[in-house]
C-alpha cells in the first residue's frame, strides 16, 4: 500500500503499525516538513503527490492496491493568512493523488481528516452526524477533500474512511519516534517545552471558559492507538465490512481532559514543574470537544488503549531526548 506524507508525525507511527500487521508498505513523502529517520520499516519516495505520472508508475511498481493519505498542511493560524497555499497543497493535490491511485487500480483509501471539520460542536461527545461546520481554511481543507472522496467513490468506485482525529500526542513506546516540537503548536509539545527549555512559559488561553476549571477541555489520542485505527480502518475495508463508500469515523479517546488538568498531570508523571501564564482566549476555540468512539468501535473493533499519562511519559522521553 502508500504512505502519502509517511515521513510525518502520525504518518511514521502509522507505518511502523502496517509493517508490523504484515502489510507491504512504500511512502511518498516530499519531506518539506517529514523526516527520513522517522521511516521504520519500509522503503521511501521522495516526491509530489501531484506528480500523477511518477504516482501511478510508483503504485504500479510496488503493486499497490490501497493509499492511506496523510500529506497535507495543518497549521491552522497559517492556513487563515496563506489560503491559497492550503486549497492549493491539501485540495488540489489531494484531486491528482486521487486520480493516479485510480488509474493504478487503487481502490481503497483511508484519509487523515479532523475533527475540526466540526468547528464549534453544538453537544459532547461530538458524532460523527455532528454539523460540518468548519471555522478555518486548514478545517475547510479537510472537509473539503471528505466531501471530493464521496464523489470518487461515486463517479469511480472509490471506497473510503476518512478517520476524524482528536489531539493527537505522545510518542512510540521504545522512544524511536515521535513529533518535532520545531512547528508544533498543540498542547502537549508546548507542555514539554515549558519542562524541558528555558524560558519557554506555557500560555494558557483563555480560564474563563464554561467548564469546571475555567479552561478548554479536548480530547487527547495516544498517537500510537491512532495509528492502530488505521490499520483496523484498512482492515475493514479489505474486508467490505464498511457499509458505505464514503465514511467518517470519529477516533478520540471519549475522555476530555481540561488545560489545569494536563499541566497538573504533566507535573505528576515528569516530576518537574510547568512554568505557565494566562492569556487570551483564542477566537474559534470551543471551550469543549471529545469523540463519541463508539462508530469506531462498532465498525473497526478499535478503542484507545493508552491514557493521558502513557501520552504524557512518552512525549517526555522523546522530547528529553530531542531536546
Amino acid at each position: 500500500m502508500l504512505v502519502t506524507g509517511g515521513a510525518g508525525y502520525i504518518g511514521s507511527h502509522t507505518v511502523r503499525a502496517l509493517v508490523e500487521a504484515g502489510r507491504k508498505v512504500v511512502v511518498l513523502d516530499s519531506l518539506e516538513y517529514g523526516s527520513a529517520d522517522s521511516v521504520v520499516g519500509a522503503p521511501l519516495v521522495a516526491g509530489d503527490i501531484a506528480d500523477e505520472d511518477a504516482v501511478e508508475q510508483l503504485c504500479r511498481d510496488h503493486d499497490v492496491g490501497a493509499l492511506v493519505h496523510f500529506a497535507a498542511y495543518k497549521a491552522v493560524g497559517e492556513s487563515m493568512e496563506q489560503p491559497g497555499r492550503y486549497w492549493h497543497n491539501n485540495v488540489d493535490k489531494s484531486v491528482s493523488l486521487f486520480e493516479a491511485v485510480i488509474r493504478a487500480g487503487v481502490r481503497d483509501v483511508v484519509f487523515s481528516s479532523s475533527c475540526s471539520v466540526n468547528g464549534n460542536p453544538a453537544s459532547v461527545p461530538v458524532a460523527e452526524s455532528a454539523a460540518i461546520a468548519p471555522e478555518s481554511v486548514y478545517a475547510e481543507t479537510k472537509a473539503t477533500v471528505e466531501r471530493v472522496l464521496h464523489w470518487f467513490g461515486v463517479t469511480a468506485g472509490l471506497r473510503s474512511v476518512s478517520l476524524r482525529y482528536f489531539n493527537a500526542a505522545g510518542a512510540s513506546f521504545d522512544n524511536r519516534i515521535g513529533e518535532d516540537w520545531t512547528r508544533a503548536l498543540n498542547l502537549v509539545p508546548l507542555v514539554m517545552k515549558s519542562i524541558l527549555l528555558d524560558d519557554h512559559p506555557l500560555t494558557m488561553f483563555g480560564t474563563d471558559y464554561d467548564t469546571p476549571d475555567g479552561t478548554c477541555i479536548r480530547d487527547y489520542i495516544h498517537v500510537v492507538d491512532l495509528a492502530d485505527a488505521h490499520v483496523r480502518a484498512l482492515a475493514a475495508l479489505f474486508a467490505d465490512a464498511v457499509p458505505q463508500r464514503a465514511t467518517a469515523v470519529n477516533v478520540g479517546t471519549g475522555v476530555g481532559t481540561s488545560v489545569r488538568e494536563l499541566i497538573d498531570r504533566a507535573e505528576q508523571v515528569t516530576g518537574r514543574p510547568v512554568p505557565c501564564e494566562v492569556g487570551p482566549r483564542r477566537a474559534g476555540d470551543p471551550a469543549a470537544t471529545y469523540a463519541d468512539p463508539s462508530l469506531a468501535h462498532s465498525l473497526l473493533g478499535w478503542e484507545a488503549r493508552h491514557g493521558i499519562d502513557d501520552i504524557l511519559a512518552t512525549a517526555y522521553a522523546w522530547h528529553s531526548k530531542t531536546a
